[in-house]
């Protein structure tokens, strides 16, 4: 008797950490986000969700800014010590405090609430695909004296080189962790070296926000990178947007 075929493997489902104080959207959330197939774990607090993500692995992240004991800002801040995950912040206020302060603190991208599902769903999606461009942590050292790999696939910016087989950052010989979204920016920024790219391309481009979006995330995301690559690497053209200087 011939064995039949063996079922085919289904793909791993992407797991989400939310980590919502409120009961309702808390739970409204994790419904929601598993009938689109993620496979969600939530925490109440800021302090049980940083447990939750040092004792298991994660895709995703989703923080409230507003959590008790440990708020989002500052669970972000931990988060960043040690993973490149993917963040996304939600914020009660658009007013630009827990905006900024959220995406100095390391977030990818933040939604404003109430947020519709789709809205969110279709953020968390961009956010993943940026994630395909960067390893899922920080590249490990290279031994002592031993710089970036040469080949055909490095990008040299003076002491910068990019390798973009293997999707890592070197200054100075020294590697340097960037998380998917600053290591899409910069790729962005590398392939038209000398060009001034406008913040709404950048946003199109990198965060796949429409005309709509804001323009902040591309500012701090560009701070970010000029503190992990040199103040002098991205020009600002005012008016326009930015320039990565050859």
């Amino acid at each position: 008797m011939s064995t039949p075929p063996a079922a085919p493997v289904s793909p791993r489902p992407v797991r989400v950490l939310l980590v919502e104080d409120d009961e309702l959207m808390r739970r409204a959330f994790s419904v929601a986000l598993e009938r689109y197939g993620y496979e969600v774990k939530a925490a109440a607090d800021g302090l049980t969700g940083l447990e939750c993500f040092r004792d298991d692995s994660f895709d995703l992240l989703i923080l409230d800014v507003m959590l008790p004991g440990l708020d989002g800002i500052g669970l972000c801040r931990r988060v960043r010590e040690t993973s490149l995950v993917p963040v996304l912040m939600m914020s009660a206020r658009g007013d630009g405090l827990d905006v900024v302060a959220g995406l100095e603190a390391g977030a990818d991208d933040y939604v404003v609430k109430p947020v519709d599902t789709y809205v969110l769903v279709a953020r968390i999606r961009s956010l993943l695909r940026r994630a395909t461009y960067a390893p899922a942590a920080p590249p490990a050292e290279h031994p002592a004296g031993e710089g970036p790999r040469a080949h055909d696939g490095a990008l040299v910016f003076g002491d910068l080189t990019i390798d973009t087989d293997g999707l890592e950052v070197f200054v100075a010989g020294s590697p340097v962790a960037l998380t998917p979204t600053e290591l899409k920016l910069l790729l962005e920024f590398a392939a038209r070296p000398g060009t001034v790219l406008e913040r709404h391309t950048l946003l199109r481009d990198v965060w796949e926000y429409g005309w709509d979006g804001d323009s902040r995330v591309v500012d701090l995301c560009v701070q970010r990178l000029r503190r992990k690559l040199g103040r002098d690497r991205i020009e600002t053209v005012r008016g326009f947007g930015y320039k990565f200087r050859r």
